[in-house]
C-alpha cells in the first residue's frame, strides 16, 4: 500500500503572483496563487458548550485524505472543539457517504465539513442536515450549485483549489517538450464529481493548446490505482504510440507507472495531481514528470476554521481557494 502522505510544501500567499522555490533535493515548487485562505475566528462560539464538528471524507485509502484529516486535527486542538472524522470505504462509495451524513444528523453534530464523492447525489441529505440546524462547509469537490438551488438549500461555503487552472499548468508542463505527432491520453476521475471535470477540462485545454500533441483518448479510472493500471493497459493496447499520460490524481498516475514499468515503457511521460508521498518519490526517481500539491492538510485546517466561524455567527466567503504548487524535478513556470 502507499506510504504516509509526504510533508506538504506550503506556498506563500501572494495575490495574483507566481513563486518558484527549490529544496535540497532539487524538486521545484511553482505556485498558482489564488484568494487568501480564511483566518481563524476572532470570537468564540456563542455558548460555552464544546462544539462538535464532523469531517466527512471520501476514503482513507488515498493519502490525500489522511493529510486532510491531519490538518483538521490541528484545527481541533487550536479551537478546542470535538472533531468526528467519518469516511466511506472507497471514493466511489456514494451511498455510504449519504448514510454517514444521515447518521451525523441523528447524532446532532453542530457543523459538518464534507468532501463529497459526488457533486449532486449528496445534496438531498445535506439539505436535511441544514434543516436540522447543522452548519455546512464544502471541501475539495464542489457541490453542483444548480442542484443545491433546486433543492432549496442556501449556498454552502466552498473551500478548495482552482482545479482547472492547476491541471492546465501540470499538463502544460508534461507536454512542453513534445515533438510533432505526440499522442496523449487522459485518465479522468469520477465524472459526476466537479473536481474531476475541472481537472479533465484543464488538462485537455493544455494539450489542445500544444500543436505538437494529439489527444487520442480520455477515460475514467475512478481515482483508483488499480483502475489506473487497467485503463492504461487498455488504452495503450489500442494506442501503442502514446507518449504522454495525464492522470487527474496520483493514485491513477501510480497505477499507470506500474503498468509502464512492467512493460518496459519508461519513455512514456506521466503527470499526476495531489503530491502524495509515493508520487513525490516517483518524481525524484524520474518516473513521474509532474504532480500538483493542493495542500490537503491546509484544506482540512481551513475547512474547520470556516465551520467554527459559522458556529460563531460570522459571515464567511462563499468561495475560498487555496494555493497550489507544481512539484517537478526541474525549474518550472506557470501561465
Amino acid at each position: 500500500m502507499l506510504s504516509r502522505f509526504c510533508k506538504m510544501f506550503l506556498a506563500t500567499a501572494l495575490l495574483l503572483g507566481l513563486l518558484a522555490c527549490k529544496d535540497a533535493n532539487d524538486l521545484q515548487l511553482s505556485s498558482v496563487t489564488t484568494a487568501p485562505v480564511p483566518v481563524a475566528p476572532t470570537k468564540p462560539a456563542p455558548d460555552d458548550k464544546k462544539k462538535t464538528i464532523a469531517l466527512v471524507m471520501k476514503t482513507l485509502t488515498n493519502p490525500f485524505f489522511i493529510a486532510m484529516e491531519q490538518g483538521a486535527r490541528r484545527a481541533e486542538r487550536q479551537l478546542g472543539v470535538q472533531l468526528q472524522v467519518k469516511v466511506a470505504a472507497q471514493e466511489t462509495s456514494i451511498e455510504q457517504q449519504i448514510q454517514i451524513v444521515d447518521d451525523l444528523i441523528s447524532a446532532k453534530v453542530d457543523a459538518l465539513v464534507i468532501a463529497p464523492g459526488d457533486s449532486q447525489r449528496l445534496v438531498p441529505v445535506l439539505k436535511r442536515a441544514a434543516d436540522a440546524g447543522i452548519k455546512l462547509v464544502n471541501l475539495d469537490n464542489r457541490l453542483d450549485p444548480q442542484t443545491v438551488a433546486q433543492a432549496g438549500l442556501a449556498p454552502i461555503p466552498f473551500l478548495s483549489v482552482d482545479n482547472e487552472k492547476a491541471a492546465y499548468a501540470a499538463a502544460q508542463w508534461l507536454a512542453k517538450e513534445a515533438r510533432p505527432g505526440t499522442q496523449a491520453i487522459v485518465l479522468e476521475g469520477i465524472r459526476s464529481a466537479d473536481n474531476a471535470r475541472q481537472r479533465q477540462q484543464g488538462a485537455k485545454r493544455a494539450l489542445a493548446d500544444n500543436p505538437a500533441v494529439q489527444l487520442v483518448a480520455s477515460e475514467s479510472a475512478h481515482w483508483k490505482i488499480d483502475e489506473g493500471y487497467s485503463v492504461t493497459r487498455e488504452l495503450l493496447t489500442r494506442h501503442p504510440r502514446v507518449q504522454l499520460i495525464y492522470a487527474a490524481n496520483d493514485m491513477m498516475a501510480l497505477g499507470a507507472i506500474q503498468y509502464l514499468q512492467e512493460k518496459g515503457l519508461g519513455d512514456v511521460k506521466v503527470g499526476g495531481y495531489d503530491a502524495i508521498d509515493d508520487a513525490v518519490a516517483e518524481v525524484r526517481k524520474g518516473r513521474l514528470s509532474v504532480t500538483v500539491d493542493q495542500q490537503a492538510a491546509e484544506q482540512g485546517f481551513q475547512g474547520m476554521m470556516l465551520a467554527h466561524r459559522l458556529l460563531a455567527g460570522d459571515k464567511v466567503p462563499l468561495v475560498t481557494l487555496v494555493d497550489v504548487q507544481l512539484v517537478t524535478a526541474s525549474t518550472s513556470s506557470l501561465p
